[in-house]
């Protein structure tokens, strides 16, 4: 069977990459790319439709249009912007996912993939290796919707049979796409300045310790967590999922072997240090590499090599 494979908002930090990814794989004609607004440079191979995920009528009409095999969802509002606009954060995240899992079932769509994010964990979370089961009090709009969506998920799946599909992602660390607003990205904005100026104000203090994933790597786990067979999957909330975790101050001294005078500097009291400070130093995702053969390609040190070989090129 042919698939039809609809990524909505594919505009982002993640959807760039993952439509790339997936044209490649299944060919251009089988993914739709939708957004809430068309992106300033539109792939010549795309298949775009402008869709607001909160618009009932206009999804209907795009399932309608389209009668996908497989649907990406990855339109939401990211840690520290949902802090901005918490109540705009809570409709897009929890409406627009309860939209997609409705007309999933009714058009009886084969596969959903949703992203959940390490920001379901909270203040009480364990912070060293996190498991994949455990205390989850997210102090933030992000987190508790990104929480209550596991919920919705794993629901759909017992109540209805959906077969949706998720990971919790860590920071993610991209030279393609710019930042979305979240409270990693310092960890993309850092090798930007870096070569820009080279000198770079951090939001996050010097001994932050968070997990990353290169989005190298977060690509080829949600293919891979799509590819596996259905009865393979012990996890229908959304699976714990890592790279390296490292600090602003390493992550500052492995671009100094490449950019001697780099200087690091960090800001006081940043609203972003809080949101921090209540998630994972590390991550367990024992589950993922025994379920479906997780195992990430790139550390602080390939990673780095990576981001600035890529962004010196664009320069």
């Amino acid at each position: 069977m042919e698939e039809r494979i609809i990524i909505i908002g594919s505009n982002g930090q993640i959807g760039t990459e993952l439509a790339a990814a997936l044209r490649q794989k299944f060919g251009n004609e089988s993914i739709i790319t939708c957004d809430i607004k068309a992106p300033t440079q539109l792939d010549p191979f795309a298949n775009f439709e402008i869709v607001n995920v909160l618009d009932q009528q206009a999804l209907k009409a795009l399932f309608e249009k389209h009668k996908p095999t497989q649907v990406y969802l990855l339109a939401a509002l990211l840690s520290a912007t949902g802090e901005q606009f918490p109540k705009k954060a809570w409709e897009l995240n929890m409406d627009g996912l309860i939209n997609i899992l409705d007309l999933s079932v009714e058009y009886k769509v084969s596969k959903v993939f949703w992203p959940s994010s390490i920001a379901v964990f909270g203040p009480h979370s364990p912070k060293d290796q996190t498991p994949q089961y455990c205390i989850m009090d997210p102090s933030t709009v992000y987190g508790f919707s990104k929480l209550a969506g596991e919920r919705w998920c794993e629901y759909y799946h017992q109540k209805h049979r959906l077969d949706i599909r998720s990971i919790r992602y860590p920071g993610l660390i991209s030279w393609k796409a710019a930042p979305g607003g979240g409270t990693t990205d310092y960890a993309i904005h850092i090798f930007h300045e870096a070569l820009l100026s080279g000198k770079y104000e951090s939001f996050l203090s010097e001994n932050t310790r968070l997990p990353m994933l290169y989005m190298d790597d977060a690509i080829a786990g949600t293919l891979q967590v799509m590819d596996v067979p259905a009865e393979n999957l012990r996890i229908r909330s959304s699976y714990n999922l890592t790279g390296p975790s490292f600090t602003p101050s390493e992550l500052g001294e492995e671009i100094q072997k490449y950019l001697p005078d780099f200087q690091l500097s960090y800001t006081a009291d940043d609203p972003r240090q809080q949101i921090a400070d209540s998630w994972p130093k590390s991550i367990d995702d024992s589950y993922a590499r025994e379920d479906w053969g997780w195992n990430p390609e790139f550390d602080l040190s390939a990673i780095t090599k990576e981001m600035l070989t890529n962004l010196r090129k664009q320069q």
